[in-house]
């Protein structure tokens, strides 16, 4: 007799998986995954990176075949050949990945996936886009190009476009990533509404706080199997640190310590210690004066932005997403030329170097879009590990390319940062979010660094590699030679690794904050555009 579901007895079933099973050379992705998904109910699923939910997606979505089991929709059995199957069986996802179309405007972008004989009602729609804008506290305007909006920005229309046409069935990948404190609360307004309504919501999130708060059922995912849930009469009844205790089990095993990673699993730290940087009156390695930016239709351009940043220190930057933070961390690699101010590395004027040239200088950048900007995904992980070294003595001598160093290379990342990949010659598109982002921070958190500018640094990585991430901020963060600046929508994770934290506000520092006790409620009133400091 075949096991229960995870999820089944009480309740309509929207989505049923029976027995799902998925294997990729070297790695068996799910493992008999039998899960149940119900009408008016939101299921929170966890899961290390690895763990299996990125291929379930996949699977469910019509991107990935499972090589055995069945699948449900409202109790019949289906066959989801294609995301236009998924699609017309209800079933929406929202990925971690951007899928959006960059030269189309947001408004453009809703509406693909019509019937191209059916006229655009302009005033319906332009009804349904202010209504979600407001629900999700979205501030892009319907006409913005969405090339030229920040990721966060672009996470916020995908968001939209999956909530735009009422599914059955809603697959929510991490989606408060790059939200506000605000927009998280929004978007649980907009869950709770469409559970309401009967839909079923699948929330993938790493953050149990966010799981707690909005899901009615929570399941976990380890190696690829369902290894336990916590129902919906147990999570009424349960108390957060019960709860806590009954994920990390499941998801680490029972020898796990949920102290250890209770800051990160929660996401509400305890009021800092003092990070301030010792000697403030040392001579800062950088400085940005002035900064101004050329900003396209519905960009926010830097505007006059000034900073110091002390050798040895952490700086974070804070604020709304979208309020120049990209354009200040490109300025910052030598991505983008400002239009009027001044930047100097150690005393030396740099405005005028691009990206090679600042590079070695010990300038590092790791982009918040991994995929496209920060990586070839089609290469494999070897190549995108060295792909900013082409052509230095380490990995090529008279044009010639030493493969045997650069796999060794990459066995060594892969090994040292834990890097879940069959080998290192797989193509980098094949991984999971949060193991690209590893293969970013193993590429830049090497060599003569002296400047770090690492835009969201922990968006996609799990609950332990999140921990590791962030300690090593700390650790190199007391480095007299090195600076970092850290760019981040989680104000917890800035508390916890910055020395101090500037608070951006339409392409400007607002103001600095020291971090200590109270900062937190000093970068929130910052934030709100209550205090200017």
């Amino acid at each position: 007799m075949k096991p229960e579901p995870v999820g089944a007895p009480d309740g309509d079933a929207a989505l049923a998986l029976h027995d799902i099973t998925k294997r990729f050379p070297g790695v068996l992705a799910n493992d008999r995954v039998s899960l149940v998904f119900r009408r008016g109910e939101i299921h929170a699923l966890l899961g290390e990176n690895g763990a299996g939910k990125s291929t379930l997606i996949g699977i469910v979505s019509g991107m990935v075949r499972p090589d055995s089991g069945s699948i449900e929709v409202a109790g019949r059995p289906v066959r989801i050949a294609s995301p236009s199957a998924a699609l017309r069986l209800g079933i929406g996802t929202v990925y971690q990945h951007v899928l959006l179309v960059p030269s189309l405007s947001v408004l453009e972008n809703l509406m693909l996936g019509n019937p191209w004989w059916r006229t655009i009602d302009r005033a319906a729609t332009s009804e349904r886009f202010a209504e979600l804008a407001e629900l999700l506290s979205v501030r892009v305007s319907p006409d913005a190009l969405v090339g030229r909006l920040s990721l966060g920005e672009q996470q916020q229309v995908e968001i939209m476009r999956a909530l735009w046409h009422g599914e059955l069935v809603l697959f929510l990948d991490e989606p408060t990533s790059m939200l506000t404190p605000q927009g998280v609360d929004d978007l649980g307004v907009v869950m709770r509404r469409l559970r309401d309504h009967g839909v079923a919501i699948v929330f993938i999130t790493h953050k149990l706080k966010e799981a707690s708060d909005l899901a009615d059922r929570i399941s976990v995912l380890r190696q690829g199997r369902v290894v336990g849930e916590v129902r919906p009469a147990e999570l009424k009844t349960m108390s957060p640190d019960a709860i806590i205790e009954r994920v990390v089990a499941m998801m680490f095993g029972h020898d796990a310590k949920a102290g250890d990673l209770r800051a990160t699993l929660v996401g509400d730290a305890s009021e800092p210690q003092s990070r301030q940087h010792a000697d403030a009156g040392v001579e800062p390695l950088l400085v940005l004066r002035g900064g101004h930016t050329a900003g396209e239709r519905g960009e926010c351009a830097l505007d006059g932005a000034d900073l110091e940043v002390r050798p040895g220190e952490v700086m974070g930057i804070a604020g709304v997403d979208g309020n120049g933070q990209k354009h200040l961390a490109e300025v910052l690699a030598g991505q983008r030329t400002m239009t009027a101010g001044s930047i100097s590395l150690a005393g030396r004027e740099i405005g005028h170097l691009g990206v090679a040239g600042r590079r070695r200088l010990g300038v590092r950048y790791i982009t918040d879009e991994r995929l496209g900007e920060g990586t070839a995904p089609r290469h494999s992980l070897a190549i995108n590990l060295v792909i900013k070294e082409i052509g230095s003595p380490q990995f090529w001598k008279g044009g010639i390319t030493s493969w045997r160093r650069i796999h060794d290379h990459a066995r060594n990342m892969i090994r040292t940062y834990s890097i879940v990949a069959p080998s290192e010659r797989v193509p980098l598109a094949g991984l999971s979010g949060g193991n690209i982002q590893k293969v970013l921070l193993a590429r830049e958190w090497t060599g003569d660094a002296r400047l770090l500018v690492v835009a969201k640094p922990t968006y996609g990585l799990d609950l332990q590699n999140t921990r590791r991430a962030r300690d090593w901020i700390k650790r190199i963060g007391g480095n007299a030679d090195t600076a970092i600046v850290v760019i981040s929508n989680e104000l917890e994770e800035l508390i916890d690794v910055s020395h101090r934290i500037a608070v951006m506000e339409r392409g400007r520092i607002a103001g600095i904050v020291k971090n200590r006790p109270g900062a937190r409620t000093a970068i929130g009133r910052l934030m709100a555009g209550v205090e200017a400091a």
